[in-house]
This record gives C-alpha cells, sequence and structure tokens, in this order.
C-alpha cells in the first residue's frame, strides 16, 4: 500500500512540476503576503532573500506533511518521499520545485555542507514526531521534539547569513527551539483541532487540565493558569536566547530576530485576550507586523 501510494505521490509531484517557477512557489508556500514569515523575510539581505524563502518553504511542507495528513500511512509516506529528496538535493538532482530553489540560491553559502545537511537532517527527524506521537510525558520530551524541529531549523537559517556559521549553533538552537515552543502555544487551539496537545501531561495534570478540556475548548481558571504559565516560559526562553545572540551577528540575523519579535508580540496579545486561544487564532494584523519588524536594527 505504501509503495503504491509513494508511487502515486512520486508520479503526481513530477507532473505537477513542470512549469512551476519554484521561487514564486516557495514564496507562496511560506510567505503569502501578509503573513509573519513575509514581513520577517523582508528584513532578509537581497542576496539571501530567496536562500531564506525556500529554507522556509521546507519547513512548512515538512510541517504540512505530518500535522495536515490525517492517514499516518500517507503521512509516513510523504515523509519518506521528502527523505528521498533531500537526498537528491544533497546528490545534486532535486526535482521538487523546493529543492530545486535551494539547490539554485545556496551556492557561497554553508546551507548544504556536511554540517547544514546534518542540521537539515534533525529537522527532517524533528517533524518525524509529529507522525509518531501527538502527546509528550514531560517538558523533557517536549524539548527534544523542540529542539529537532525548531532548534535545527534556526540554525539553517543563521548559518545562510551569518558572520561566523561555525559558531552558529551555540546560540541559534536554543532561538529556534523557543521560537517552536511560541508557536505551540500560539497554535494550541488549532494543534487540537488537528488531535494535537504540545502541553506536556504531567503540566496538564499539575494544573488540573484534562487533554479532553482542551480539545473541546472548555476554559476554565485552571486553563489561564496553564496557560500563563506555558505564555511565560516561551516569553523568558525567547528573551534569553535573544540576548546570547553575539553582537558581531545582530545584524546578520535580521531574520530570525524579527521572527522572535513578532512572537513576542503576539504572546503578549494572546495574554491581553485572556488566553482565549481554544476557540479562535489570535494574531497580529499587517501594519503591526511590518512595524515590528521594521524596528529589528
Amino acid at each position: 500500500m505504501a509503495f503504491f501510494l509513494g508511487g502515486i505521490l512520486s508520479a503526481s509531484r513530477r507532473f505537477h512540476f513542470i512549469a512551476v517557477n519554484f521561487d514564486d512557489y516557495c514564496q507562496q508556500k511560506a510567505a503569502p503576503d501578509g503573513s509573519s514569515t513575509y514581513y520577517a523575510l523582508r528584513r532578509a539581505p537581497a542576496s539571501r532573500q530567496a536562500l531564506l524563502t525556500a529554507l522556509h518553504a521546507l519547513r512548512r511542507e515538512l510541517e504540512e506533511t505530518a500535522k495536515e495528513t490525517s492517514d499516518p500511512t500517507i503521512g509516513r509516506t510523504k515523509h519518506a518521499w521528502w527523505q528521498k529528496e533531500l537526498a537528491s538535493l544533497f546528490g545534486g538532482e532535486p526535482a521538487h520545485p523546493v529543492t530545486k530553489a535551494i539547490a539554485a540560491h545556496a551556492a557561497g553559502t554553508p546551507v548544504l555542507d556536511d554540517e547544514g545537511r546534518g542540521f537539515i537532517g534533525n529537522m527532517v527527524d524533528g517533524f518525524e514526531l509529529d507522525l509518531e506521537q501527538a502527546r509528550y510525558i514531560d517538558w523533557a520530551g517536549l524539548r527534544r521534539y523542540l529542539d529537532n524541529a525548531g532548534g535545527a531549523f534556526a540554525v539553517i537559517i543563521a548559518r545562510a547569513t551569518a558572520r561566523h556559521p561555525e559558531n552558529v549553533p551555540n546560540w541559534a538552537m536554543a532561538l529556534g527551539s523557543a521560537l517552536m515552543l511560541a508557536e505551540r502555544v500560539e497554535n494550541i487551539g488549532d494543534d487540537a483541532r488537528h488531535g494535537r496537545i504540545y502541553l506536556p501531561i504531567d503540566e496538564l495534570q499539575r494544573f488540573g487540565v484534562t487533554a479532553a478540556d482542551v480539545i473541546n475548548r472548555k476554559y476554565s481558571d485552571a486553563f489561564t493558569e496553564l496557560m500563563r504559565f506555558q505564555t511565560g516560559r516561551a516569553r523568558d526562553a525567547l528573551n534569553q536566547a535573544l540576548a546570547a545572540i553575539p553582537a558581531d551577528e545582530r545584524p546578520t540575523q535580521r531574520v530570525v530576530r524579527s521572527h522572535a519579535a513578532l512572537s513576542l508580540a503576539l504572546l503578549d496579545e494572546i495574554e491581553r485576550e485572556d488566553f482565549k486561544v481554544l476557540h479562535q487564532r489570535i494574531a497580529l494584523t499587517p501594519i503591526r507586523k511590518l512595524w515590528i519588524t521594521w524596528r529589528v536594527r
């Protein structure tokens, strides 16, 4: 069954890719007009904007493969296809618009060197966890997911523009993990509608909130306190990670710093809305996103 689905998937992808402009595809996949990623990527150096857009598109493809596929068998088949496609990218024969864009724009950067490939592999492994589990027992388990899926991605992005790529993992891993944590806090309601809860089970128990409460959109004082704790932890992690960026790298890292600034503003907005995130997705307006990212210097 998996082989049959994989053959259909591969054939349909090859057919679809014939007339696709890979840069346009990546832009629409990763950063449509008005999105947070759109405004963050506007802070990228012009020479690296297309590459960073393609890398964000790769992350989005992996995320969608894991989270927007209801049938686990199909999800694993798609994920295996991506593993094979990334091997083709590393071998110089990409087929997908995203991998074609990465190959076209990665010259002169460390994105596809041995270390870069390792971090891409870590990110792929991180999103594979979404195919294996929808709950995490404790913070240590969730943190491993955040580090792989989020931390590795931030390292990939940061190395593309860094003055000292060899030092990037020392500070970007924590920033990416914090960004992923904030994203999961911001999207608790949407994740729950897809059957996923990125709140450690032991913390739900500590605050007296059940998984059923989250899935059924049940607000309570206990849920408010749980969210206050989650939001505070994400905010502290972001601020600590931002403070750890070396001074000489701050100008080279306006994209990841913009992501962090947007996340911090959104966490504040969620708190002002009394953590009513189960039935709605709280968002910043496009003009506010523009203002926040423009101020990142």
